[in-house]
């Protein structure tokens, strides 16, 4: 008879990638909000937005230097090791569903390129009426009306529709899976077998995230800055 395996709380996501996480979702729905009243509430969708620089820069700094499964290394797969967790065929020893899945890093990194691209587009846009990004000078005319017009279409409906994918995935796995997606990114802890290899969450790696993060926001403010 085999006994079934201890499980024990293992920290997969250290505190920074949980504050970045819950700091992007507000950040996002402020922009998103703030551009849907318009008029004077344009002004906060600006500031949402110089948020969310701030926060793309320090994930990509972090994706390099923080916990073990918040570093791109962990979760960049190979198509065939993508294929193989489909079908099913994982070996344990993977430890796929540790941090991101494969279909999870896929949503991750589809995200963050989205926003990213959709942040880009915001900082050349111009609507030839009271509102221009503060890198608008740096392209033509007709590129940054070509970036204005994605930024309030294709753009806009590309975040919300990975947004509403990201949440269907979550009630699925709550659903049909009994997996809570949520609780581990707001205490950090999953259960796990003991031997699986825990995030740094001490206060070595928290103060190297505050440096970063401030340096990212020093980047965003002088950003903001330009063009003024």
């Amino acid at each position: 008879m085999n006994t079934p395996a201890v499980l024990q709380p293992v920290r997969v996501w250290d505190l920074p990638t949980r504050l970045f996480h819950w700091g992007l979702a507000l950040a996002v729905a402020g922009s998103v909000i703030s551009a849907k009243i318009g008029g004077g509430a344009m002004v906060w969708h600006f500031r949402f937005g110089y948020v969310v620089l701030a926060l793309l820069a320090f994930r990509v700094l972090w994706g390099l230097v923080g916990g073990r499964w918040s570093r791109f290394a962990s979760f960049v797969y190979a198509p065939t090791t993508l294929w193989r967790y489909l079908q099913g065929r994982a070996a344990p020893q993977e430890r796929l569903d540790v941090g991101h899945s494969p279909t999870g890093a896929l949503s991750v990194f589809a995200l963050l390129a989205v926003l990213a691209v959709q942040l880009g587009t915001g900082l050349v846009a111009d609507d030839e009426i009271a509102h221009q990004g503060p890198l608008f000078m740096l392209v033509s005319t007709d590129n940054s009306l070509a970036a204005t017009s994605w930024h309030k279409t294709w753009g806009q409906w590309m975040v919300l529709g990975l947004v509403a994918l990201h949440v269907l995935a979550i009630v699925f796995y709550l659903v049909k899976k009994r997996i809570n997606l949520v609780r581990p990114m707001l205490n950090g802890d999953k259960s796990l077998p003991p031997d699986t290899p825990a995030s740094a969450d001490g206060r070595t790696p928290r103060a190297l995230a505050a440096v970063l993060l401030a340096a990212c926001g020093a980047l965003a403010w002088w950003v903001s800055k330009q063009g003024s």
